[in-house]
C-alpha cells in the first residue's frame, strides 16, 4: 500500500457537499464530491479544507479521508471530524451544496508488508477516521487475493458510548470489534490502551502488524506495549498544519537519528503515518 497520488495530488479543488450531519455529540460526517483521481487515495492520507470564498480562517485545515466511494463522473469523499475550534465550528454550520476548497490527497498512507496475517487496528476518539478507511480497504484486498490476511482485530476506544465512531462500519469489515469506554458504558471498562494491552499475547513480531491513530497519550501507549513485544506497529499523526506540503514546517515532530541529536520530519509531508520506533514520544 503505496502513495499512487503523483502530479495532482498538490491540486486545489473545488468540492461540492452532498450530505452533512452530526453523528454523535460535536462530531461530524461530511460527504463531498471530488474528482475521480480521489480513487487513488490510500488510507492515512488527508485533505487541506477551507471554505471557498471565505478569508477567515485564513489558513486550511486538514482532516483525514474517512472513505472513497465512486458516484458517476466523479467520487464522493467522506470527512470524519471533531468540532474543536473556529474552523471546525464553521464547517459543522456548512449545508448541502456548499462549497470548499481541497487540496489532495496529501501525505504518505499505511503501509501493509505482504506477510503479515494478523491485523490489530488500535483508534482513540475520531482517530478512527483514516482506521476505518484502511480496515474496509483490507478487506477489499483481502477479499481479491488467493492469500489474503487472516484476522483484521479493531480495539475501537471512547470516552462513552455515544462517541464510539463508525461502529458499524468496522463491524462490517473486521473479524473482531472489541470496545472499550472510560467510562464503562459500552464495553471494556478502561482506556483501549489497556484493553489492547489485555489482548497483546494474541500478536507475534514474525505474523502480525498493528495499526494506531488517536490521542498522544494512547498513541504513547500503545507504542510502548508494540515495543516491548517488538511488534511492528505504524501510527497516523496529528499535528497543527498551515500549508500541507512541508514548506511551513509548523508540523514538525521529532524522530530518531542515527548521531546524538534527534532529527525532526514534518507530519504533512513525511506523514502523516510514521513507524511508531521512530517517533519520540513526549511522554516517553
Amino acid at each position: 500500500m503505496t502513495n499512487t497520488i503523483k502530479e495532482s495530488k498538490k491540486s486545489i479543488v473545488t468540492a461540492r457537499i452532498v450530505d452533512h450531519y452530526e453523528v454523535a455529540r460535536n462530531h461530524f460526517l461530511m460527504s463531498l464530491k471530488v474528482p475521480s483521481y480521489f480513487q487513488a487515495a490510500v488510507p492515512g492520507q488527508f485533505v487541506m479544507m477551507r471554505v471557498k470564498g471565505r478569508e477567515d480562517p485564513f489558513l486550511p485545515r486538514p482532516f483525514s479521508i474517512n472513505f472513497l466511494n465512486s458516484h458517476n463522473t466523479g467520487t464522493i469523499m467522506g470527512i470524519l471530524y471533531k468540532v474543536i475550534g473556529k474552523g471546525t465550528t464553521i464547517f459543522s454550520r456548512l449545508k448541502k451544496d456548499d462549497e470548499l476548497s481541497v487540496m489532495g490527497p496529501l501525505g504518505n498512507g499505511f503501509n501493509m508488508p505482504p506477510d503479515r496475517k494478523k491485523i490489530a487496528l488500535v483508534a482513540g476518539g475520531v482517530g478512527v477516521a483514516p482506521l476505518s478507511f484502511l480496515a474496509e480497504y483490507l478487506k477489499r484486498q483481502t477479499n481479491a487475493s488467493a492469500q489474503g490476511i487472516e484476522e483484521i482485530v479493531c480495539f475501537l476506544g471512547a470516552s462513552t458510548s455515544q462517541l464510539l465512531l463508525d461502529r458499524g462500519r468496522l463491524a462490517d469489515a473486521c473479524s473482531k470489534l472489541m470496545i472499550s469506554t472510560d467510562d464503562g458504558s459500552d464495553g471494556y471498562h478502561g482506556t483501549v490502551t489497556e484493553l489492547f494491552q489485555n489482548h497483546i499475547d494474541s500478536y507475534t513480531d514474525n505474523d502480525s502488524i498493528v495499526f494506531c491513530c488517536g490521542p498522544d497519550p494512547m498513541m504513547t501507549g500503545v507504542a510502548g506495549i508494540v515495543k516491548k513485544y517488538s511488534i511492528p506497529c505504524q501510527v497516523s499523526m496529528e499535528e497543527r498544519m498551515a500549508c500541507g506540503v512541508g514548506a511551513c514546517l509548523g508540523c514538525a515532530v521529532r524522530v530518531k537519528s542515527h548521531g546524538d541529536r534527534p532529527r525532526y520530519m514534518t507530519v504533512c509531508k513525511d506523514g502523516p503515518v510514521f513507524d511508531s520506533k521512530d517517533i519520540i514520544w513526549k511522554q516517553a
